[in-house]
């Protein structure tokens, strides 16, 4: 795995705020394909209130008339319902709030590594289910369609919605397709065996870990048949949790899988990522799976930021010569590069 020498390839001061009243405070987790010539990442903009002195801004949306609003609360420091949990969530009374709200939005490159990021956004929550914003999209391109999944986030917690567009201008949504809590989606390119198949992230509580899951789909909107296929805890860097990254790329040996592990190493917790090749006919079938990450947190742009010690992929351009594209996020803040080939991640034999 070679990172780019110029990482982090975008950072939150290349991109315009969505609101006056905002600040981009992170610009991570993209999904990504090729588009013709061009490269496009459909970045998480994540967009913080101004703060000022003795006060907590929270962003959040409304849904009042047709179009949702952006609504910000303004909290004094001193209220005993004020409880700030970490950089990421802030309590109120016995409601969790997010500290940032995101959207969705368009980076365009001619050479996949000099991006150019749309002045608005892409999409913008559209209804309860994302009050408080719209996060990690991930690309699947079938046929001549091209399937955006992303995590939908509100008070209700975090569910996986669905997007179509054939040109990246002309979007239709077509609902929530996996309920709370449910995330990382991953959609396989091709039905399989007559079915659409998908790897989920249901949230674990009580029992187990959080692990991935496997189900299937008659159109994409309906899914069944949800197997739990693989669980944390096959390595160290595994061991706490773990959930899909990219979306499965086909190869002559089977679906390869680039997923995330987060780990617990002395105080400091870690995401690094993870492979496994699944049965080309039976992706329910594990073939192969790795013991060492593929990618760690180790430079400084991934071990200090927002949040830190965190490498996460939603997205990978495949080029002509096999070689894969890695356009991961560091920190929950900055979107970086990584370059290999397939034969890098999966035995030859």
């Amino acid at each position: 795995m070679h990172k780019y020498h110029g990482n982090p390839i975008i950072t939150p001061d290349m991109i315009p705020p969505s609101d006056k009243r905002l600040m981009v405070k992170g610009a991570l987790n993209p999904g990504a394909v090729q588009l013709g010539k061009e490269t496009l990442l459909l970045l998480r903009v994540a967009e913080g209130c101004i703060q000022t002195p003795g006060t907590v801004s929270i962003p959040t949306y409304e849904f009042t008339s047709s179009q949702p609003s952006l609504r910000v609360l303004h909290l004094s420091r001193s209220d005993p319902r004020v409880q700030i949990k970490d950089s990421r969530a802030v309590l109120v009374g016995d409601k969790e709030y997010v500290s940032t709200i995101s959207h969705l939005r368009l980076a365009r490159s001619s050479n996949g590594i000099d991006f150019k990021i749309d002045a608005k956004p892409f999409w913008m929550p559209v209804n309860p289910s994302e009050e408080f914003g719209v996060e990690d999209a991930r690309i699947t391109k079938i046929d001549d369609t091209y399937f955006i999944n992303y995590t939908a986030v509100s008070g209700d917690s975090y569910g996986t919605s669905l997007l179509r567009t054939t040109d990246f201008k002309n979007v239709e949504y077509l609902g929530m397709i996996f309920s709370a809590p449910n995330k990382d989606v991953c959609i396989f390119p091709e039905k399989i065996s007559g079915s659409y198949v998908a790897l989920h992230r249901p949230f674990n509580h009580g029992f187990g870990k959080s692990s991935i899951w496997i189900a299937k789909s008659p159109d994409l909107i309906h899914w069944g048949q949800h197997q739990c296929l693989l669980r944390p805890g096959a390595t160290l860097w595994e061991s706490e949790k773990i959930g899909g990254g990219a979306p499965p790329i086909k190869t002559e040996r089977g679906w390869l899988v680039i997923y995330h592990g987060k780990s617990l190493q002395g105080r400091a917790d870690y995401y690094c990522l993870m492979v496994m090749l699944l049965d080309i006919n039976d992706p329910s079938k594990i073939i192969y799976q790795g013991e060492q990450p593929i990618l760690f947190p180790s430079a400084s742009y991934e071990t200090k930021g927002f949040v830190p010690n965190v490498v996460f992929l939603n997205g990978v351009v495949q080029t002509s010569d096999d070689s894969l594209l890695l356009y991961y996020s560091a920190c929950d803040e900055v979107t970086c590069l990584a370059q290999c080939t397939i034969d890098d991640l999966i035995p030859q034999s």
